[in-house]
């Protein structure tokens, strides 16, 4: 039998006298929305903090994505055990980058050193023709963005050349694909338990949704890649463009950023073309154009019929706010963040439409 105090048991004295007892229950139901916003608020400040951290996470899933994709392409043709598909996917994968660093790599380097010297005489010449054609401008501010401009074209050529730019994030980015892509259920398992038990089947169906449209989306990425590199390599080399191997390779790993690293790499193909005249200068815009055109309208909807099918203005527009919030990686990134995004909004709404209105009532 409880003690009383002044008329209340124990239990209820101590309700009565807390300070954080709010007695209205229309004003207790006001409290817990406040502090389910507040944790909202609380809970999306985190993420920006942290959001580089994420990023490389994310990242090492997309490059597991990759992992996985090549193990299970190879399953097709080698019957042997996942962790050997794996470990054949990352030797290739090793092998083909030493190849570019020790075989093609001298080649590279050499053509890497002269790009900006030579991007920079024709960014100069552009300026001067600019002003001839009785336009204003300051010659120390453009100069100045021009040695900007070239400073970093020299900053990505060198990374091409073989100095990692990176290296850090590049290595955990890797390291965390490779956990991720050697032990998937292991890693879904985990993120299932977090979830509701009665919600469980649900979230793993959208996470494999979410898994194989990351790996068709990096399918078709590599495969856009590896045409618009070997296209513009020897379409530019037939003609003697200087620096073609050098410009075919920026041109397909510039492919891994849609829109804009189409832009960046034509951009550089005709400046570089203006070096031998204007007639290399058409050519090299003719061979963008044909190169672009043929991946755009023939590639990618190919591509697009078995992969994620994003619109452009989509992809640009998350772009824009992840490279300016997060610079280079969250560029980078961007296209398959979206693809997920949109991935697990369709899978909700198809879930949504098959439970039927009354799914909301129960």
């Amino acid at each position: 039998m409880r003690a009383t105090i002044m008329g209340y048991d124990d239990k209820s004295y101590a309700e009565a006298r807390s300070p954080s007892r709010i007695a209205d229950p229309r004003l207790r139901l006001e409290a817990r929305k406040a502090f389910v916003w507040i944790g909202i608020a609380v809970l999306i400040g985190l993420a920006l903090y942290m959001a580089q951290a994420l990023l490389v996470i994310f990242g090492g899933l997309v490059f597991a994505a990759l992992v996985d994709g090549g193990a299970r392409l190879l399953g097709r043709i080698l019957p042997v055990r996942r962790g050997f598909r794996i470990a054949i996917v990352m030797i290739l994968t090793t092998a083909f980058f030493v190849w570019l660093l020790f075989f093609a790599g001298s080649q590279l380097a050499q053509q890497a050193a002269q790009f900006p010297a030579l991007i920079q005489t024709q960014a100069d010449q552009l300026l001067e023709w600019v002003q001839s054609q009785g336009l204003a401008l300051n010659t120390p501010d453009t100069s100045t963005i021009v040695r900007q401009v070239v400073g970093g074209l020299g900053e990505l050529t060198r990374i091409v050349g073989g100095v990692v730019g990176g290296f850090t994030t590049m290595f955990l980015i890797i390291i965390l694909g490779i956990y991720f892509s050697a032990e998937p259920r292991l890693y879904e398992r985990g993120l299932a338990w977090f979830v509701p038990l009665d919600h469980r089947d649900g979230f793993v169906t959208m996470i494999n949704s979410m898994s194989d449209a990351m790996r068709r989306l990096m399918f078709g990425r590599i495969i856009g890649m590896a045409f618009e590199g070997v296209l513009t390599w020897i379409a530019l080399t037939l003609y003697g463009v200087p620096l073609a191997g050098l410009l075919g390779l920026l041109t397909g790993l510039l492919a891994f950023i849609p829109n804009v690293g189409a832009i960046i790499s034509g951009l550089l193909m005709i400046l570089v073309g203006f070096s031998g005249g204007t007639d290399m200068a058409l050519y090299t815009l003719g061979v963008y154009a044909v190169v672009q055109t043929f991946d755009g309208y023939i590639v990618v909807p190919m591509i697009a019929r078995k992969t994620v099918d994003l619109a452009p203005a989509l992809v640009l527009a998350v772009q824009l706010i992840l490279g300016v919030l997060f610079g280079i990686l969250g560029l980078a990134l961007a296209d398959p963040l979206a693809a997920m995004i949109k991935t697990m909004l369709e899978h909700r709404s198809k879930t949504a439409a098959e439970a039927g209105p009354w799914a909301a009532e129960g």
